[in-house]
């Protein structure tokens, strides 16, 4: 068995990466989603690049499914147990509101009012029980529970992370009323204060399992139909691996799955190129997904939100989402203005130009009546149907009238409208964080991420954008590349001059223990185990604290000096004679896989070819533009836009006064000239 393949399963296509680990060789393929059912686009992928089962060294799985399901609201139906005093916590909050200005908006919590339960029970901050929980009363609320037909039950109490006793009890007692029920504890997600967002974390999960229960099974089923009968690995969130067979008790890990391996094979590249600093440009068919990478390490975030005031606090490459993608529908609205997405055409109907039903004009659309993509040779490669050009000039046409402009102008306009929705992204997550663009390349990837990404470093001043050999499937090779990976946190709370460091000690180990455990039970080949302590630290009295990457056996002491010599970096100063406060332990455990190993240096094979053919591109006019094929380009190949740059999974876009070289590894680098 030698052959490792990953799977990324996104709105509009389903994209396979295969790479043979003995031979170095690979092979890429694109099949249009099924959104009904994911599964079905994952074997169909599977069935098209001819993989033999039997030689499938490894399976890995990027999915949607969970992401799909909060957005839609299409999860379990759920119930809550928790506290006596706090059944409106999901709904309360904090002081925020759905837009900045102005009381809009509508809250929908995932689990509504009338099955939200409360019980008798109270333990405090320090683990010590003050109300004993009354298990008679619980035995009744199941019964109750029972009526209102439910799939999972969530249990969060008041500070069961300081000691989870009475949750573990209720859970026990709900499940001798129903075994059928789905039950999760908060602390069993994530161990951590603030009730609200432990609350809201414990909820999706909840929300999510039964679904993704029943996803994993059948999506093990037909793959033992189909001759694999091991473990598959699904993308979680942290860019790291877990195996399907634990995916259910992990639901609410998975939400940012897909576009997760995208920034990890992403950050491997740009690093192996000799970019440590980098901007992930992600333009799928439904949306567009940014993060920033420093030394090959993805931002990673604690808390997001996936709604409004449904925060999910579980680690999560921080990556930002906007509706922006090659599906994205064109429209005018009642005032005139020219709206571009959020809503997609998605994989059904799709754009006009698929001639799958669609019957509004896309960016994609757009992109074709410019001739940015050919006709004949359209994504997909072969087998592919040819692209209806005439369908997109006609949309374009309708829109044009509609706006005083004529069909180029129209669809250059929505081009224009799109890359700017995307540069904002970019400027949210580098400018506004304080990040000069300047210093950072971009990494363009996504079916469509290409054939936008020169018109983004030329609007954000980002100096070089990277196209990776593959960019149509990266999230796919990141799902291949990735480690396997578990985090645990749980709140300690205590200033280092008066803790217990044997305590701080005992917690780590526990953690370490677990995610050792975790990693033997899913089985999953891994080479080494990597095992990194950190802890929440704060000085006495302020409310955010700094990550500080710790020793398992270290004493107070070395704990002060970490956060000292971390808030320093932080902030150029230190707060002098004030205690430091350990707010969370963490510990993450990591089985490692190989990661991305580096390819040899595709040698040079000489001069620049000649172009495959030459058409005419529309960047403001027309323009005589040469059409190459990626697999003529070597290293140190050199050419000046505008140019095309076409390969099975995507097209590559180079404007007038911009210039490209393709470097040692086959990457292309796109700079102004």
């Amino acid at each position: 068995m030698s052959t490792v393949v990953g799977i990324d399963v996104g709105g509009t296509f389903t994209d396979l990466y295969c790479v043979d680990s003995a031979t170095g060789a690979e092979k890429i393929l694109k099949v249009p989603s099924t959104p009904d059912d994911p599964s079905r686009a994952l074997l169909d992928s599977l069935r098209a690049a001819e993989i033999d089962p039997q030689n499938l060294e490894a399976l890995l799985h990027g999915t949607t499914i969970a992401t799909n399901a909060v957005i839609e609201r299409k999860g379990a139906r759920c119930a809550l147990v928790t506290t006596r005093g706090f059944r409106d916590v999901l709904e309360l909050g904090r002081r925020d509101r759905p837009h900045m200005y102005g009381l809009t908006g509508v809250q929908q919590p995932l689990i509504p009012r009338d099955r939200r339960w409360e019980v008798a029970e109270r333990i405090d901050h320090r683990g010590r029980v003050l109300v004993p929980l009354d298990e008679a009363e619980v035995r009744a609320l199941g019964e109750v529970i029972r009526q209102q037909d439910v799939e999972a039950v969530v249990v969060s109490l008041m500070h069961a992370y300081a000691n989870p006793a009475h949750e573990e009890r209720i859970a026990a007692l709900l499940a001798a009323v129903n075994p059928a029920w789905e039950i999760v504890t908060s602390t069993g997600v994530i161990r951590e204060y603030y009730e609200f967002e432990r609350t809201s974390t414990a909820a999706v999960q909840g929300y999510l399992q039964p679904l993704v229960s029943r996803y994993a099974k059948g999506l093990q089923r037909k793959l033992a139909d189909w001759g694999f009968d091991r473990d598959v690995l699904i993308m979680q969130s942290n860019g790291g691996l877990s195996p399907l067979s634990q995916l259910g008790r992990r639901s609410a890990h998975i939400v940012r799955s897909g576009p997760a391996a995208g920034v990890t094979a992403a950050a491997g590249l740009a690093l192996e190129a000799g970019f440590d600093k980098i901007i992930t440009a992600d333009m799928g068919g439904t949306s567009f997904d940014v993060a920033v990478v420093i030394g090959a390490e993805p931002r990673v975030a604690e808390k997001t939100d996936l709604d409004f005031r449904v925060p999910l606090k579980l680690p999560m490459i921080d990556v930002h989402t906007i509706g922006a993608g090659g599906g994205s529908i064109a429209s005018v609205d009642r005032g005139g203005i020219l709206e571009v997405g959020p809503r997609s055409a998605g994989s059904v109907p799709g754009p006009i130009c698929y001639r799958r039903g669609g019957c509004e004009p896309t960016v994609t659309d757009a992109n074709l009546v410019l001739g940015r993509i050919a006709v004949d040779s359209p994504i997909g490669g072969k087998g592919a149907i040819a692209l209806d050009l005439d369908g997109a000039r006609a949309a374009f046409a309708k829109l044009g009238a509609q706006l005083g402009l004529g069909v180029e102008e129209a669809a250059e306009a929505v081009l224009a409208v799109v890359n700017q929705r995307m540069a904002g992204r970019i400027r949210l997550i580098s400018i506004e964080q304080g990040l000069d663009p300047r210093d950072f390349a971009m990494v363009a990837f996504g079916g469509a991420g290409p054939m936008h990404g020169a018109a983004l470093i030329r609007e954000v001043g980002i100096r070089t954008e990277l196209v990776p050999p593959y960019p149509g499937v990266l999230c796919a090779m990141g799902c291949a590349i990735a480690d396997i990976r578990y985090d645990y946190s749980q709140t300690y709370e205590q200033r280092l001059d008066r803790a217990d460091v044997a305590q701080i000690h005992a917690i780590l180990q526990r953690q370490r223990a677990e995610g050792e455990a975790q990693l033997a039970r899913g089985d999953a080949p891994h080479s080494a185990v990597e095992v990194v302590h950190f802890a929440d630290m704060a000085y006495a009295g302020q409310i955010h604290s700094l990550r500080v990457r710790i020793g398992a056996d270290w004493n107070a002491q070395q704990l002060t000096q970490a956060f000292v010599d971390t808030y320093r970096a932080e902030f150029g100063n230190v707060l002098a004679n004030i205690p430091a406060v350990v707010v969370n332990l963490r510990t993450r455990v990591i089985g490692k896989r190989g990661g991305l190993a580096r390819r040899p240096r595709i040698e040079a094979r000489g001069a620049l070819p000649k172009p495959i053919k030459r058409r005419p591109v529309y960047f403001g006019g027309w323009h005589d533009t040469a059409i190459y094929a990626r697999a003529d380009l070597s290293p140190g190949m050199k050419f000046d836009g505008p140019a095309i740059v076409e390969q099975d999974d995507t097209t590559t876009v180079i404007e007038p006064a911009m210039c490209v070289r393709v470097d040692a590894f086959g990457n292309l680098l796109v700079e102004l000239a």
